[in-house]
């Protein structure tokens, strides 16, 4: 016998069915959610338990002098870091440390590749340019903290070099305002910046004033450029040398690290030419110490250690004439001149083509006029503030950020804000 189900009951057994399968439909599609929930916050809670709280990245050996007090602080207080460095050689391989821990991480792209993947909660750098090329934030580092390896403008990277930190470490309040002028023209948020002077400087300072006397010794003229087609050894070359060597005095001549990759040839030529000798020496020392204090007065250009010299050594300098091109760099943004050009006169005397054939009076007049002196303290004010306290000021400053990514990690807050939107490359500066 076959059942007979009349209309009105079939769309209504018809509809109970509809119900239980969009009920048991909607259960199912809720109870993917909540896996997939439980399994994105099971993720999220593995990625926070295993990141490091601390990370220096060192792209150069040549910047442990920077680095090297904030990680002795570091580890008299206990303190956990891992300290990332691309150079195979770097002084902090070496160091006995219980928790720093440094480890040597590839050159180059092998480098960027492990830091693109890091999951720490701060990671500490001079290295510029974050974001902008090879080295990408990492989805997985809460905060980025950037800190000048020298007193200079804010504005003295190659375009954009430091648009995608979160937050930035100056050494003097005219660092703040060109920061403040860049975030303004590109639109970008502001970023947290923190005054604590320069902790190498503070060091080196401390090695000057337990140094003992030098005693007699020849007049030494020291010859420390940058690097590039601006340069003085790229401008002046052989002119520069055989000039320095007529007057007299003792020369060192100490180039750029970069130099010796980058303009090789020119540096081999020059070398060749101008051999070691009882009068001429080339020097390659990596610790500038002995260097800086063995010698009574500094040629240089737009490199940052004539500022070492004239504000730690307190002794004179002479700036070469480079007409510098702003072109490449984020000063070229703002229509003001950079404090480097504007300080330089004030604290020594230009050298240019016209008065290079005298460089010996050039000289003699920088070493003995006293107003130099009175000058170069009062540029040392400007750009190297908290003379003393700067380490204490930056691990306090790690140590104080690291609390605040914590406190907002348990609200339930995310640790950092989205990163800023790029700038197009193409983007012109505002006049």
């Amino acid at each position: 016998m076959i059942a007979y189900i009349d209309p009105g009951t079939g769309s209504m057994l018809f509809t109970i069915l509809l119900g239980v399968l969009s009920a048991g439909i909607y259960a199912l599609r809720g109870l993917v959610v909540k896996l997939r929930f439980a399994m994105s916050a099971g993720a999220r809670e593995e990625v926070s338990k295993n990141k490091l709280p601390f990370v220096i990245f060192s792209d150069n050996k040549r910047y442990w002098s920077i680095f090297e007090p904030v990680c002795d602080e570091l580890e008299k207080r206990g303190v956990d870091l891992v300290y990332m460095t691309a150079s195979e050689d770097d002084p902090a391989l070496s160091k006995s440390y219980e928790h720093i821990k440094a480890q040597f991480i590839g050159e180059g792209n092998k480098a960027f590749a492990k830091l693109n993947m890091l999951n720490a909660r701060i990671v500490f750098s001079t290295t510029p340019s974050l974001d902008v090329y090879q080295w990408k934030r990492s989805r997985d580092v809460d905060h980025y903290v950037h800190i000048y390896h020298a007193p200079r403008d804010a504005t003295s990277y190659r375009m954009f070099g430091i648009d995608y930190y979160d937050s930035i470490l100056l050494s003097g309040e005219y660092q703040v305002r060109q920061i403040r002028q860049l975030e303004e023209l590109r639109r970008l948020p502001a970023k947290e910046l923190r005054i604590v002077g320069i902790p190498y400087m503070d060091e080196m300072k401390k090695r000057v004033d337990s140094a003992p006397p030098l005693g007699e010794h020849p007049t030494t003229v020291l010859l420390a450029p940058s690097w590039g087609p601006s340069a003085i050894l790229s401008r002046y070359g052989e002119r520069m040398i055989q000039t320095l060597l007529d007057t007299g005095y003792h020369v060192i001549v100490r180039p750029h690290p970069q130099s010796f990759s980058s303009e090789k040839e020119m540096l081999d030529g020059l070398m060749a030419k101008f051999p070691n000798s009882d009068q001429l020496e080339w020097n390659r020392d990596t610790d500038n110490f002995e260097v800086l204090r063995r010698s009574d007065i500094m040629i240089s250009d737009f490199s940052g250690v004539m500022f070492e010299f004239a504000l730690v050594f307190d002794k004179p300098i002479i700036y070469a004439d480079t007409s510098f091109d702003k072109g490449p760099y984020d000063a070229c943004w703002l229509d003001e001149e950079m404090w480097t050009f504007t300080s330089l006169p004030r604290i020594g005397q230009q050298l240019t083509p016209e008065n290079l054939p005298h460089i010996k009076e050039v000289i003699d007049t920088c070493m003995y006029d006293s107003s130099y002196r009175e000058e170069r303290h009062a540029a040392r004010d400007e750009t190297w503030m908290y003379q003393g306290e700067a380490t204490q000021r930056v691990v306090e400053f790690l140590l104080n950020k690291q609390q605040e990514l914590l406190a907002k990690e348990a609200a339930g807050q995310p640790e950092t804000a989205e990163p800023p939107k790029k700038v197009k490359k193409k983007a012109k500066r505002a006049k």
